[in-house]
């Protein structure tokens, strides 16, 4: 076991360079010779080699008979697990006071497609963009939260009319706001869940915030007392971030019960 730390410490070792993490990860865009890598990265063609040197030691890359560098099968394993600790490096501090409460360690494995993003804060700031995701949408618009603003129904009926598909997944001592019956009445809401058009499930506690339409997404992770956040978001039009997302709702969909509206109170 000793001796596995210490391979996995020397790998880390090899890596602990913001230019040999430039150069594997622009590896991983197209092969390169040392002399345009260094013109593509603003480095001198020195550093460069020493750097490829290192990296063709460790296992990452090799060179062709052509001169050109790529990466490894190890050398890409290795570029596919990096954003992970990217992404972590980067929202340090909000991890300080979240952290990722009952996800499931396989979506925990995979956190570093959330990699590219937009990190948003403020209430009112997240709102907005929830709503601008309901605007965009022209295929569906799926969602997991704790809260139901009053605001937010007349936004995603209109594009429900519009043939939008509408699937969400309330807790079960989801924050219904007064009026919310009355307006739901006046837009003719149970018509579009008899059309098909809205379907809604129901889990007893939501930690995890999931706010998506099929070409933007939104993620937002609870705090260290478990409890949901509406006061930060990450946000993304990223391929990757968006896959996240969808399968962790999909996830979330299937594990659903059935919809009890008896059970929200406003």
């Amino acid at each position: 076991m000793v001796d596995l730390y210490e391979e996995a410490a020397n790998n880390f070792l090899e890596l602990s360079s913001q230019q040999r993490l430039q150069i594997i990860f622009r590896l991983l865009e197209k092969k390169s010779k040392i002399t345009n890598m260094a013109k593509d990265i603003g480095a001198t063609v020195q550093e460069v080699h020493r750097n490829f040197t290192r990296l063709e030691d460790g296992g990452f890359i090799t060179k062709s008979m052509d001169g050109f560098f790529t990466l490894t099968t190890y050398g890409k394993t290795i570029c596919s697990q990096t954003p992970s600790i990217i992404f972590l490096s980067r929202n340090r501090k909000y991890f300080e006071d979240h952290n990722f409460g009952d996800i499931p360690p396989k979506f925990i494995m995979r956190i570093g497609q959330l990699a590219n993003f937009t990190h948003i804060k403020g209430v009112s700031k997240v709102l907005e963009q929830w709503k601008s995701i309901y605007k965009n949408a022209n295929q569906y618009i799926y969602e997991i939260l704790t809260e139901i603003p009053l605001d937010f129904i007349e936004p995603k009926v209109k594009q429900i009319t519009k043939g939008v598909k509408f699937n969400y997944i309330l807790s079960e001592s989801a924050v219904v706001p007064k009026g919310r019956k009355k307006l739901l009445a006046k837009l003719n809401y149970d018509s579009l869940i008899e059309k098909g058009l809205i379907e809604r499930k129901m889990r007893k506690t939501i930690q995890t915030l999931i706010v998506l339409n099929e070409k933007e997404a939104s993620v937002s992770f609870p705090n260290t007392n478990s409890e949901a956040d509406m006061t930060e978001i990450f946000y993304s039009t990223d391929a990757m971030f968006h896959e996240w997302c969808l399968d962790y709702f999909r996830y979330n969909w299937y594990e659903s019960e059935i919809f009890q509206e008896s059970k929200l109170k406003e």
